[in-house]
Parts: structure tokens; sequence; C-alpha cells
């Protein structure tokens, strides 16, 4: 690294990791270049509410500018990457190619289909806004033409929706469908009655939430059938169609399909050479770089990572933001250490404060739990409530969310269920 001119970083998505590393390197002995394919940061844990009609888009999603517009050092760019090229040092976009003294990845992950990606056509997954849109689209279409005057199989297929996945996304899908189609269409719906809609709840394991205590999973299944969800456990999914889903022999069809399953990382992680497990998500050392790259960091979703207390870093927001201010923190120090020494530091490991785990089932409904204390049902639903307002970006964001979720808890209406004829 050069001492006369600022280093060159550059970083690779607009995620709580990219962006919690940007926001804590406001260095001017650093030239921060952040580059992502979206001009917004998202929310992504309140996606499946914009998919469900909760709220709109502008409530969990802000302009990346708008967020670092306080870093003088950090310039945003809103363009694509092909390519990583270690050798060079260098990153390849579509119009042109960057070259770096230090490269952060934060790309996330992508939703995984395990090998069948012909089933992306008919069940959507739940990681961007086009995802959530286009499910929102699905789910409140298919009620405008229930209401229309179909009848037999069609309605009920019109009528059925299906989530695959019993993991925190799946369970707050299936929770999220289930209080639309029985509690806030019935309302405005004339010829829809409540007990007509079905949500089918798919998992291929023997339990939901299988991070969280037993308990809890006993209690989120118990909580989803008494909303009118059906759970299958221990139920593979064997094939996806348009409008069918077929698992554990039995074919069930559906206008509307949600793929809450598994992620896999993008090609971009695999362009390079880059040691990568078998999803394509990048294995880091303790400190997060790269093995052989001590220039190259990987932060978020996209690493994969044992941590110096000997626990697996899970994919999750707070795991992100720590990895971020982590490589940041490390990256001053070692300049600093540089200009004083004249001589490398040795990196310290990165340690993953577990702050919990949290699952909303629905309305007063949620389960919680961190270390030894476990909580369900109400209190755990304020705790969610609390937390993720507290995750939300930017004061509008909070105060907006905050005041749609009081109107809907009164009212048992969604605010954002537009749909636009094409």
């Amino acid at each position: 690294m050069s001492h006369s001119s600022p280093v060159r970083v550059i970083v690779l998505g607009g995620g709580f990791g990219g962006l919690a590393f940007c926001r804590e390197m406001n260095d001017p002995r650093f030239a921060v270049t952040l580059i992502d394919r979206q001009n917004h940061h998202l929310f992504q844990p309140l996606l499946y509410q914009v998919a469900t009609g909760g709220l709109s888009v502008p409530e969990i999603a802000q302009p990346i500018r708008s967020i670092l517009r306080g870093r003088k050092n950090v310039t945003v760019l809103m363009e694509e990457v092909l390519r990583i090229d270690p050798a060079a040092r260098r990153v390849e976009l579509t119009e042109r190619s960057l070259e770096y003294d230090i490269l952060v990845i934060a790309i996330g992950v992508r939703t995984g289909y395990f090998g069948h990606a012909e089933w992306e056509q008919h069940a959507p997954g739940l990681k961007t806004l086009e995802d959530a849109l286009r499910i929102r689209e699905s789910a409140l279409g298919c009620f405008e033409r229930a209401e229309s005057g179909t009848d037999g199989p069609e309605r009920g297929r019109l009528l059925t929706s299906v989530v695959v996945g019993g993991g925190p996304t799946g369970v707050e899908m299936a929770g999220a469908l289930a209080e639309l189609s029985r509690k806030v269409m019935a309302r405005d719906f004339r010829r829809i009655r409540p007990e007509e809609s079905k949500v089918v709840l798919i998992e291929a394991g023997p339990r939901l939430l299988p991070m969280f205590d037993e308990k809890l999973s006993d209690y989120t299944r118990s909580k989803l059938e008494a909303m009118g969800v059906t759970v299958k456990l221990n139920t593979p999914v064997e094939n996806i169609t348009a409008g069918a889903v077929t698992a554990g022999g039995e074919t069930i069809s559906a206008a509307t399909i949600v793929w809450a399953a598994g992620v896999e990382a993008g090609p971009v992680s695999r362009s390079a050479g880059l040691p990568v497990d078998r999803s394509g998500r990048l294995q880091v050392l303790p400190d997060l770089s790269l093995p052989g790259y001590p220039e190259i960091f990987a932060v978020g979703d996209i690493a994969v990572l044992t941590d110096v207390k000997g626990q697996r870093v899970p994919g999750v927001c707070p795991a992100a933001i720590q990895m971020g201010r982590h490589v940041a923190k490390l990256l001053r120090n070692e300049v600093r250490h540089r200009e004083k020494y004249l001589a490398p530091m040795e990196r310290p490991g990165f340690a993953y404060f577990d702050k919990g785990s949290m699952a909303t089932i629905g309305r007063n409904a949620a389960v919680a739990q961190t270390g030894y204390m476990k909580a369900r049902g109400f209190i755990a639903w304020l705790m969610w409530l609390f937390i993720h307002l507290l995750f939300l970006v930017g004061f509008r964001s909070r105060v907006f969310v905050f005041l749609q979720w009081v109107y809907s808890y009164c009212t048992w209406r969604r605010g954002a269920r537009i749909l636009i004829r094409k």
C-alpha cells in the first residue's frame, strides 16, 4: 500500500456488509468505491411484507448514495460486475475495469434451487424487490380473478398458495399469506369465503425452524396450523411446474408458489478461481481475507466462516454488519501500524457476537432465541418489531414502517395492495 496516495478500496455490493464497511471507513487515507447493480440498499428481512401488501417499496429500500452522502471518501457506482481478476487486482464491469489495492466482496447470495433452475420461473424466491413484487402480483391477482366468477378446480387453484421451505423466511411468508387470505381479503371481497383459501407450507426436514429450540419449532407449527396453514414436514419437493407442486408423492395445484428453501452464490464468486464451497460461497480465513489473497476480503452471506470462538457464522444481517465493521477497523489499524512501525501487523480474527434468532409467525405471535433465553408469543412479537425497526436504515423508513404497522394492526388492512395491469 502506498502512503503518498489513498488506498484504493473497491466494495462489491451495497447490502448490510458492504454498507457497514463503507459507513465505518470515514478515513481520507482510503478512497472507497462501492459498486452495486442496483441504486438502493434493500432491507431483505421485510421483503415478505412487500410481497403480501403490508409495506410498499420505499419503506424498505433507500438509495445508497443518500445513505453514504456524509462519507466524502466513498464513491458509489451503479454498474454490473462481470469478473474479478485477482492476479491483476482488477474488477471488470460492463463498460470498464477498475484496479484496486483492497477488494471487499459483499455481493450476498441469491435463491438456490438445488440443481433445478427450471423451477425458478414457476416459484420465485424472496431475495429482491422484483421477487417480492412478482409474488404480490400473483397473490393479489389470483384473488381478483377468483372474485370475478371462476368456479370449480380453477377457483381452488387460484385460492391456494404453496411456500417451500420451513426456515424463518418460509414461516413468515406462510403466516403473512394466511393472514392476507383469511383476514384482510375476506373483509374486502364479497364472493370469497375465508375457508376457501389455502396456504400450504412444505418442509423437507422433520421440523420447522431447525435452528431454534424444538419447543419453539413445535409452537410455530401449532400457531401456523391455528391460522389455517397446512404444514407438511418430511416432505421433499420432487417437481414444480406452472401452477403445481409435487411433494411427497402428492401434487398440489396452486397459483402462487414461493421458494424459500435454499441459497447459492452468483457467478461472480466463481469467476476468479477463488476458494468456494459447493454453493459457490467464498471460504475465508479467520480475519475474513481469502487464502492466498490478503488484499481480498469477503463479508456477509457470501462468506463461509467458523470464527475464532469456533462457532459457524450464520447468514443473517447482524453477522454481515459485524463482518463489515471488522474489516474496516482491521484496515484502518493496519495502515496506522505500517505508518508507525514500518512493518506488517498481525491481523486479529473475527469473533461473531450472536444476538440471537427470531421469526414472526403472525399477529401477536413470534419466536425468539438468544443463548439460554427463549421467548414466544406476544413478547417475542414485540421484540421482533423493535429489532427490525432498529435495523432499518434511515429515520424516515422507521417512522413510516411503524405507522404502517400500527395502521394494519388496528384495522386489519394492508396499505400496499395496488395492482397495475400490463
